[in-house]
């Protein structure tokens, strides 16, 4: 449901109660913060999948080491998940979790 879509909903309600027995008005204000705020919530997600996905577009072509040094190589690719985690693939077909102890470099 959109913002636009809540609001539809909101005023067919208005117009539809019982005017002997009104719903509390704090009530659909309530609603509305609280719709207001998963909004701007969502927004913001997006907004951070853009960046992290452009970020990780910067490592294409570049070196990647393990922490332990086990797996290197140069990135052809980076995929990001629904969690967070960025895993980047390498030329030779490995994969690799970027985080804590990786070591990005210029090939």
């Amino acid at each position: 449901m959109d913002y636009n879509q809540f609001l539809q909903l909101l005023i067919a309600e208005i117009k539809n109660q019982d005017p002997t027995s009104p719903t509390d008005p704090t009530q659909y204000m309530s609603q509305l913060a609280s719709f207001s705020s998963v909004e701007q919530q969502v927004k913001t997600n997006s907004t951070l999948d853009a960046l992290l996905a452009t970020q990780a577009g910067t490592l294409i072509g570049k070196t990647a080491t393990s922490a332990d040094g086990t797996i290197n190589g140069v990135i052809t690719s980076v995929t990001t998940s629904a969690g967070g985690d960025v895993t980047a693939t390498l030329k030779d077909g490995s994969t690799i979790t970027l985080g804590s102890g990786v070591t990005i470099s210029a090939t």
